[in-house]
C-alpha cells in the first residue's frame, strides 16, 4: 500500500490586498511538511497554481524551493507538480532538470515528455509520454502512474488536442486523450492516478461557484467546465487544484477530489476549513482517502458592527486574523471613530461603512429604466445601492480609466 499526499493551490507570494501572507504560508507548508512526515508519506502531489504571479518574487521562489526540498526528503520522497491558471509553464518547469535529482517533477506542458532514468534516490522514472508519467519506488513493487492534466486555456489545448470549437465536442477530445493514454499505460497491476488543474463538476449539476480571489478558469479565451464522467475508469484517485475549498466532487467510479488552498485567500473563503488529503492506494482496489485540517495562518472573518464600543472589544478579543468590518451608521464614519477602529488591529483590511435607511431617502436600487443610461451613471448608481453613499470622484476616475480601456481593446 503507498500512502499519497494531495494539495493544492498554494498561491505563493499572494498578498490579501497590502497584506503580505509569506509568514503564514511558510507556517502552513511546515504543517504540510509535518503531515507528511507523520503519516509515512511516500509520494506527494501538488495540483497546480503554485504561484500566485506569473513573475513570483524571490521570497515566494525560495519557499517553494525549500519547502519541496523539505517534502521530498532530499530526494527520497517524489513530489509531482503541476502548472495551474496562475503559473508561468516555462517559470515552473525552469527548474526541473536540477529538481529532478531530489525526486521533484515539474509538467507544465503538454509538449514536454519527462525523460526516463533511474535517479540517484533508486527512484525509476519507467515510462513517459505527453500528458502521463509512471514511476517505480524501490520499497513497491508495483508501478504508480499518473495522467497530468496541468492548466492550458482553450487556444493552447486545441494545439494539443485538434480544432474543435464546440463545448461538448472539446470535452470529448480531452476525454479521449485522456482515455487513450489510460488504454495504453493503466492496466490493473500498478496504482492508476490523475492530477489536474481543471473546473470539474458532475454533468447535469450546478456547478461550484470560483473563489473571488481565483483568476477564474470559465472565461472566453479560458476552458469550458470538465465533467467527472470525462476521467478514464481506470484511474483509481483525481487529485484537483482549482477550487480553493476541499470539495469532493464525485466518489463514484473514483473519488474526484479538490483539496483545497492551504489558506483562505478572500473574505469569501472565511467559514472555510483548509485541509490536505492523505489517501492510500493499492493497485486496483478502492482507494480510501481522509482530509487532514491545516491549523496555521490567520483566519479571516467579516463582521458587522453597528457601535464603537462592540466593535472595540471584539478586535481586542481577536487579535490574530485578517478582518472585513461593516460599520452601520446614520452618516459616513466619521475621523475619530475611524482612527479608534483602525489604531486597535493591525489586521483590518475593508472598513466598510452601511448607511442606514433612513425613511424618506431616495431608494437607489436599480430600475429596468435605467438600463437605458451610460456606464458611469450605471455605476454610480450601483455604488450608491451597496454603500448607501455616492463613490467619490477619485473612485469614478478609476472607474472611467477602466472602461475607456476596455472600448480600445
Amino acid at each position: 500500500m503507498i500512502k499519497i499526499l494531495h494539495t493544492a493551490d498554494w498561491h505563493l507570494g499572494k498578498r490579501l490586498q497590502e497584506f503580505s501572507r509569506i509568514d503564514e504560508q511558510k507556517l502552513v507548508l511546515e504543517e504540510i511538511i509535518q503531515i507528511a512526515d507523520q503519516e509515512h508519506v511516500d509520494l506527494v502531489l501538488l495540483a497546480g497554481d503554485i504561484f500566485d504571479t506569473f513573475n513570483p518574487n524571490h521570497e515566494a521562489v525560495e519557499l517553494l524551493y525549500k519547502t519541496l526540498r523539505k517534502l521530498s526528503k532530499n530526494g527520497d520522497r517524489p513530489v509531482i507538480a503541476i502548472s495551474g491558471n496562475h503559473d508561468s509553464t516555462q517559470f515552473v518547469e525552469a527548474p526541473d532538470p536540477l529538481a529532478r535529482e531530489l525526486g521533484i517533477l515539474f509538467y507544465s506542458r503538454y509538449d514536454s515528455i519527462i525523460p526516463t532514468g533511474i535517479l540517484d534516490s533508486g527512484i525509476e522514472i519507467t515510462q513517459s509520454t505527453s500528458g502521463f508519467l509512471e514511476l517505480k519506488l524501490p520499497k513497491f513493487e508495483f508501478p504508480i502512474r499518473l495522467v497530468l492534466a496541468p492548466y492550458a486555456n482553450e487556444s493552447l489545448l486545441k494545439t494539443y488536442l485538434g480544432e474543435g470549437d464546440r463545448e461538448e465536442e472539446f470535452r470529448q477530445n480531452l476525454q479521449n486523450k485522456w482515455q487513450d493514454i489510460a488504454n495504453s499505460y493503466c492496466d490493473e497491476k500498478g496504482v492508476n492516478l490523475f492530477l489536474g488543474h481543471f473546473f470539474f463538476m458532475k454533468e447535469g449539476e450546478k456547478p461550484e461557484a470560483e473563489p473571488e480571489s481565483e483568476r477564474p478558469i470559465l472565461h472566453v479565451g479560458g476552458t469550458q467546465a470538465l465533467y467527472t464522467k470525462n476521467i478514464p475508469s481506470q484511474i483509481q484517485y483525481a487529485a484537483l487544484g482549482h477550487l480553493h475549498r476541499y470539495h469532493a466532487v464525485s466518489k463514484d467510479p473514483m473519488p474526484v477530489v479538490y483539496a483545497s488552498s492551504p489558506l483562505a485567500y478572500s473574505f469569501s473563503e472565511a467559514d472555510q476549513e483548509k485541509k490536505v488529503v492523505i489517501l492510500e492506494a493499492v493497485p486496483n482496489q478502492q482507494v480510501q482517502y481522509k482530509a487532514i485540517g491545516l491549523t496555521q495562518g490567520r483566519p479571516l472573518y467579516r463582521k458587522t458592527f453597528e457601535n464603537l464600543p462592540d466593535t472595540i472589544s471584539w478586535l481586542e478579543a481577536n487579535p490574530y486574523c485578517f478582518v472585513e468590518i461593516t460599520y452601520i451608521t446614520e452618516h459616513s464614519i466619521d475621523a475619530a471613530t475611524r482612527k479608534a477602529i483602525m489604531k486597535s488591529h493591525d489586521g483590518i483590511v475593508n472598513l466598510i461603512p452601511q448607511i442606514k435607511n433612513q425613511s424618506g431617502q431616495e431608494n437607489y436600487s436599480l430600475k429596468v429604466e435605467d438600463l437605458g443610461k451610460d456606464m458611469s451613471s450605471l455605476f454610480q448608481l450601483f455604488y450608491q445601492s451597496e454603500k448607501g453613499q455616492e463613490p467619490n470622484e477619485e473612485l469614478m476616475e478609476i472607474f472611467r480609466e477602466v472602461i475607456s480601456q476596455n472600448n480600445e481593446l
